[in-house]
């Protein structure tokens, strides 16, 4: 068996020998590269937190008197405008406690005219030797008695009015109404509950708390920009589809939640009637009271930020770093700090000049001190670093949870595949504050 292995050797070891100055050369060859100029670029500034929608109006229909429940005239789950008639309770006994109030002022009325005359009477005596003037007196007080006893009455025909219009339940605003808790036949009354509840649905609330670190930042980056006015809400949707209206904040709560050093932040946006779905009570709308949302507080204004390409940021347990070409063609490691970011560009912080030239495309065949032949990279990258913020995805900061980076390698120009990063390194989807948006539902 040793024998066999020792002639094996002897055959090819001349071959091995001459193929070995060739192979020598390969390795000094200078490696082909593409390379991308760190540029400034506009970036939309977002920050990403988690959110609920919450209707502007809220009311529970609630009966003032009670009764029987003769009519209900809604349809569940339908839309109202405010002032339709929602509820019908029994008016027979409010009628009739009308009827007697009203007929009690009449009596009284008409006890008051004749207290008048009364009391005309007794003046006109005053002149006469059969005039006193206690009498008088006596008719004047009674009167004045009388007249206080009609206002009286006069309120309780009032209070009996008011009793006998509650019977009908109307809706106090235009919303959707939910259903109803008690059916018709059932007494009612002030301590029956809600019978339902009607919601608002154009505008919709979305608050959302905000850390008190991100909180400051946020004020120090906006304040001098407009406050509220210098950004706009985005939502996206429980799918993951980005939601086409915008809206504005328009509160921030005077406290901070202990428990969770949190300070809570509302804002409103539009919620406009999609379509009309065929069997449904209502029109069919994006947002719902009470639903889960990722909220994005974008800038008015870009910022400019020197970017790169997301595929040339590469990743270890040191954190992000990228390579740069050198004066003398030879490739040098650069720890950077990623902030703003889209899907496509990273922005950086620090650790990057503008104008170096970094590597974006054959990653996987170099190393600190590999001598490069670098080269422009490939028309699709060049691209991306002059297309518009809005052709983009805006990069993202913020608590909450962040979609995937992308999995995408850099592309080898030599062999025009896509490569693989270096076995320690993966592509670094930013720093722990940024995050892309997904994908679906663009702007």
């Amino acid at each position: 068996m040793r024998a066999r292995a020792w002639q094996a050797l002897a055959i090819f070891s001349p071959l091995l020998c001459a193929g070995a100055p060739g192979f020598a050369q390969d390795l000094s060859a200078p490696v082909a590269v593409g390379v991308i100029t760190a540029t400034p670029r506009p970036m939309t500034e977002t920050d990403q937190f988690l959110g609920r929608i919450e209707a502007v109006h809220r009311v529970d229909l609630v009966a003032r008197v009670t009764a029987f429940l003769e009519k209900r005239l809604f349809t569940e789950g339908g839309e109202v405008k405010a002032g339709d008639k929602l509820y019908e309770l029994e008016k027979g006994p409010f009628q009739a406690d009308l009827a007697a109030k009203q007929a009690a002022v009449a009596q009284l009325q008409a006890t008051l005219e004749n207290a008048k005359l009364t009391t005309e009477r007794a003046r006109a005596l005053l002149g006469g030797p059969a005039g006193m003037q206690s009498n008088y007196d006596a008719a004047i007080a009674n009167q004045h008695s009388l007249e206080a006893q009609v206002q009286g009455a006069q309120a309780q025909v009032q209070a009996s009015q008011i009793n006998l219009g509650y019977t009908d339940i109307l809706a106090p605003i235009d919303g959707q109404i939910g259903r109803t808790s008690v059916t018709e036949g059932n007494v009612v009354g002030p301590s029956s509950g809600a019978l339902a509840t009607i919601v608002s649905q154009d505008p919709m609330y979305v608050t959302f708390p905000v850390p008190v670190r991100e909180a400051l930042e946020l004020r120090d980056r906006y304040a001098s920009r407009g406050g509220f006015n210098a950004v706009v809400i985005r939502l996206r949707l429980s799918n993951g589809r980005l939601y086409e209206k915008t809206g504005h904040l328009n509160f921030a709560s005077n406290t901070i939640t202990t428990n969770t050093d949190t300070i809570t932040v509302r804002g409103e946006i539009a919620n406009p009637p999609r379509f009309e779905a065929p069997g449904t009570p209502a029109p069919v709308r994006e947002l719902v009271d009470g639903e889960f949302v990722t909220v994005l507080l974008e800038g008015v204004q870009p910022v400019q930020v020197l970017a790169v390409p997301r595929a040339a940021v590469l990743a270890d347990q040191r954190g992000s770093y990228v390579y740069v070409v050198g004066g003398d063609n030879t490739v040098e490691q650069r720890r950077i700090q990623v902030g703003q970011s889209t899907t496509t560009l990273a922005g950086i912080i620090s650790g990057l000049q503008q104008g170096e030239h970094v590597i974006a495309e054959g990653l996987q065949k170099v190393r600190p001190g590999t001598r490069v032949a670098p080269g422009p990279a490939s028309a699709q990258l060049q691209a991306l670093m002059t297309q518009n913020d809005g052709e983009g995805e805006s990069g993202q900061t913020g608590s909450g949870p962040t979609p995937a980076a992308s999995n995408s390698s850099p592309v080898d120009p030599s062999s025009g595949t896509a490569g693989k990063a270096p076995a320690n390194a993966t592509q670094a989807p930013g720093s722990g504050k940024s995050s892309p948006k997904a994908q679906s539902g663009g702007r």
